[in-house]
């Protein structure tokens, strides 16, 4: 097997080893392929190389239904990382918690909004004002104003289309921040960046398991937190974009 190493000289303790237990444990659901860990180590892990090709219709669909089965197998909780793994996950380079909690507004907003808004604010990317239209919308979510009857569900994390690989029998995922979470938010940053043949995807995927009435609705409220990853340390655009999706999380209750 074509093994692709990626290799950090001074990743932090346990940035490999998260992605690897977070590739395991998405393959595990039996759902979307995933790319095989072959060694893992402190400041490098080896992976099956895909060899990738063209978007394809059908593997969209296919990908869509597979998805669906990955988010259905499920976690011990939401914000729960893969098992056998304790600590932090990472998203890119940033650290980010990954701590049960019994509801998933809890978790949303103080593990994966809330980490990020200083960050932004002191690399200039965030307003001060625009910092507290951010922690309204995370009161509110933290609160319970979105928590529904969704069990936990089997997160990549990380889903923008750079992490979804093309490849001749299929899409293959690579670079998860998988937890436990909710199986909007995936989807919700499929939209954010962009991915082939999306609509194909999400209409196999809301066949395969079908989506809660309004769901187009809350994407914004499931983009607050790439966005708020993307304002820590990608420029004041995703600052702005950042303060419309809080506004419109707001405006939903």
């Amino acid at each position: 097997m074509e093994q692709l190493v990626k290799t950090r000289a001074d990743a932090p303790a346990g940035f490999f080893a998260a992605e690897a237990a977070g590739l395991r444990w998405l393959a595990a659901a039996g759902g979307a392929r995933i790319a095989r860990v072959i060694a893992v180590g402190d400041d490098r892990i080896a992976l099956e190389r895909i060899a990738e090709a063209a978007p394809m219709r059908a593997a969209a669909a296919d990908f869509g239904a597979a998805l669906a089965a990955t988010h259905t197998a499920g976690a011990d909780a939401f914000g729960s990382p893969p098992p056998g793994w304790e600590g932090d996950v990472f998203i890119g380079r940033r650290p980010q918690p990954a701590r049960p909690e019994p509801t998933w507004g809890a978790f949303y907003a103080a593990q994966r909004v809330e980490p990020f808004v200083p960050i932004a604010v002191a690399a200039g990317n965030l307003s001060a004002s625009g910092a507290e239209v951010v922690q309204r919308a995370c009161a509110l979510i933290a609160d319970g104003a979105f928590d529904d009857d969704e069990p936990p569900a089997r997160l990549h994390g990380d889903l923008w289309a750079g992490n979804v690989l093309w490849a001749a029998e299929g899409v293959v995922l690579i670079d998860p921040a998988a937890h436990g979470g909710h199986r909007e938010t995936d989807l919700a940053m499929l939209e954010l960046f962009g991915c082939p043949f999306l609509d194909d995807i999400l209409a196999a995927y809301d066949t395969a398991h079908p989506l809660r009435e309004g769901w187009r609705a809350r994407v914004p409220l499931h983009q607050l937190h790439p966005l708020a990853v993307h304002a820590a340390g990608h420029g004041a655009s995703y600052g702005r974009a950042l303060v419309r999706a809080a506004e419109r999380t707001i405006a939903l209750t």
